[in-house]
């Protein structure tokens, strides 16, 4: 059975459920129901899975599959005749001489799962019994048996509910089964291989606090639910849920897809950086809010998102991240507040409100201005030559933020390329908005620094030996390792490359980053390159980005390629990106891959900016679309 491929499901407040094709929980992060209790942080593994075993004329076949040490159990998965997304998770097994197909999802803004089970055709003499297994736990941990987990149930009529920890919410379990009876087991040992990969726990055990008999005349229904719910709810709930997935699928899967990131925060929205592990990143966010929201029409989404992380900004910057525990945000960041700028340039490109850039957006792009011009955290500040300096030791501030303790992969202070091309940018779009509002001051101010920094730029970064930018310039040092950071230079609206200079970026890049997943982090050639993401951390993180590659980079690559190629079909770049939704996370893009052949998918298994960046591209090329849906 092909254990590469999952499936995932979200509920907008940062919950949600994935697991295997075949139902085999592979990675600690798999499970039915993690929910967000503060969304959409503070997320809980609570349902990890469901035992299920349909009893045919008293014969029992068991259609659930596990991974314990040593052992696989039971096989249902053998008994798996399809599976499918239409629109939710669909799996119909063959067992005993009938045929039966559940059918999940999650409930868009609550903790509720559903499940449904239902005989494709009914005959008498058929049941199922279902028993849950919790984990009850922080999504990033797993759990043992323990002493102090209350194995106690209360029943009511169609309703159990479980609280196995006083300070976790207790979790209702709506239904209409026949017979609903008391277990209090602990199921031992189950193995996560995914997890031993990665040098993390790979074990767990799981408690069983119930089991569930249902008579198969009519459909078996599970609403596992933060909040009290009836099982007769479930055909409002799939109706309702139904309607909203089928309004987005006439966006094309992409859409379907970016839907997934959009999420709650305190009254707003902001966006999860990637399932299953990330939260919601200021510079993930920025770099993904055009494609999921702008490409798809969703405005009211885009400027939720904006005027969230805007309320967040300190001495000037943006958040790097919301912490999953709640505390005060981290600013370590030197571009989330540049590409702040971006996002603002293009939701007012795209939407054409210029009251809510000027009204709620304007007065904290000024203010970054100022702060970045005089100095705000980790040494961000603008040279004398209209530069961008950033950087301390031991701090990793530019999207190359790999950190193994004290140990920064890529530290890259001084002047990092990226960074002036994002800083040239912002100075281009606070001069237009200063234009726009009548701000004679905040204009004059950027036209000054602009033509300083490009004349600065052409000056320091062009690496005649290699026909291209070098990586970042630190007074006299020059780093002339081939990263894709340069072709933000070309990419972006504003640019400070002539077309000659830019053609010689993209074509270093196109010959030595570009792959069918996306652009490599580091040339092959350099002696740091590392051309596979596999082993524990230090591994995997030495290479994230010495060599891997990351499927968001295809869409400034495309943008670059089509300024020096104007007219000419780029389609042909994004063709496997499209094939790859029907790989890995089925209907997603992968966060990386490895930098050598074939490319093996990596991280996290659906990333917002590698989607986004598909889809915005996709959009503003006819031929991408069609292709698409």
């Amino acid at each position: 059975m092909d254990l590469s491929r999952e499936w995932l499901e979200s509920n907008g407040l940062g919950g949600f459920a994935s697991s295997t094709v075949c139902g085999r929980n592979t990675r600690r992060y798999h499970g039915l129901l993690t929910a967000a209790l503060e969304p959409p942080v503070k997320r809980y593994s609570l349902l990890s899975k469901l035992e299920e075993t349909l009893i045919v004329d008293g014969a029992r076949f068991d259609l659930s599959s596990n991974f314990y040490v040593g052992a696989i159990h039971p096989r249902g998965d053998e008994s798996l005749v399809d599976f499918r997304l239409d629109p939710w998770p669909v799996f119909a097994y063959r067992a005993g001489g009938v045929e039966i197909e559940k059918r999940l999802f999650l409930v868009r803004g609550e903790n509720a799962l559903v499940v449904e089970y239902e005989l494709r055709v009914p005959r008498p003499g058929v049941t199922l019994e279902v028993r849950p297994l919790v984990a009850f736990r922080d999504y990033h941990s797993t759990t043992r048996w323990n002493e102090a987990l209350d194995r106690r149930a209360g029943f009511e009529e169609g309703v159990v509910s479980v609280k196995p920890y006083a300070t976790l919410p207790e979790l209702h379990f709506a239904h209409n089964a026949r017979d609903a009876s008391p277990a209090g087991d602990w199921y031992y040992h189950f193995e996560f291989p995914v997890e031993r990969e990665r040098g993390f726990e790979e074990t767990e055990d799981l408690f069983n606090p119930f089991r569930l008999t249902f008579a198969l005349d009519r459909p078996a229904t599970v609403i596992a639910s933060t909040e009290r719910r009836r099982a007769e709810d479930a055909s409002g709930l799939r109706d309702g849920e139904r309607l909203r997935r089928a309004a987005l699928a006439k966006g094309g899967p992409l859409a379907v897809a970016a839907d997934h990131f959009v999420v709650e925060r305190t009254g707003k929205k902001t966006v999860v950086a990637g399932y299953p592990w990330f939260t919601d990143w200021g510079r993930d966010a920025m770099i993904a809010l055009p494609g999921l929201t702008l490409s798809t029409g969703r405005f009211a989404d885009a400027r939720a998102v904006l005027e969230a992380f805007a309320a967040a900004m300190d001495r000037g910057m943006l958040p790097n991240r919301f912490p999953d525990a709640g505390e005060e945000p981290e600013y370590n960041t030197a571009d989330a507040t540049l590409w702040f700028f971006e996002a603002a340039r293009a939701y007012l490109a795209a939407s054409g409100d210029e009251a809510f850039v000027r009204e709620t957006l304007y007065d904290k792009l000024r203010e970054a201005l100022e702060w970045h011009v005089a100095g705000t955290r980790y040494g961000i500040r603008a040279d004398d030559n209209g530069l961008l300096r950033c950087g301390e030791p031991g701090v990793q501030l530019t999207w190359m933020d790999a950190k193994v303790g004290d140990w920064v992969v890529t530290p890259r202070i001084g002047l990092p390329v990226e960074i002036q091309a994002l800083w040239y940018n912002a100075l281009c779009v606070a001069a237009d908005f200063a234009a726009r509002f009548d701000d004679p001051d905040t204009a004059k101010r950027a036209l000054e620094l602009a033509p300083r920094a490009k004349r600065s730029f052409l000056e320091l970064f062009w690496n005649p030996a290699l026909d291209c930018l070098y990586d970042v310039v630190d007074g006299d040092a020059k780093d002339s390792s081939i990263r894709p950071n340069q072709i933000f230079a070309v990419s972006l609206p504003y640019t400070m490359l002539d077309d000659e200079h830019a053609a010689k970026v993209v074509a270093v890049v196109e010959r030595e980053l570009l792959t069918p997943m996306g652009l490599r982090t580091l040339a092959p050639g350099d002696p740091n390159y590392r051309g596979r993401y596999e082993g524990g951390v230090l591994e995997r993180d030495s290479a994230y980005h010495q060599g891997t590659v990351w499927p968001w980079l295809l869409g400034p690559f495309i943008d670059a390629w089509k300024r020096v190629h104007p007219g000419e079909d780029a389609s042909r770049f994004l063709a496997p990106l499209h094939a790859h939704l029907e790989e890995a996370c089925l209907g997603q893009i992968s966060e990386i891959a490895d930098g050598d052949a074939p490319h093996t998918p990596r991280g996290c298994f659906a990333q917002a900016w590698s989607v986004a960046e598909l889809l915005r591209i996709s959009r503003r090329d006819a031929k991408f679309e069609q292709r698409s849906t």
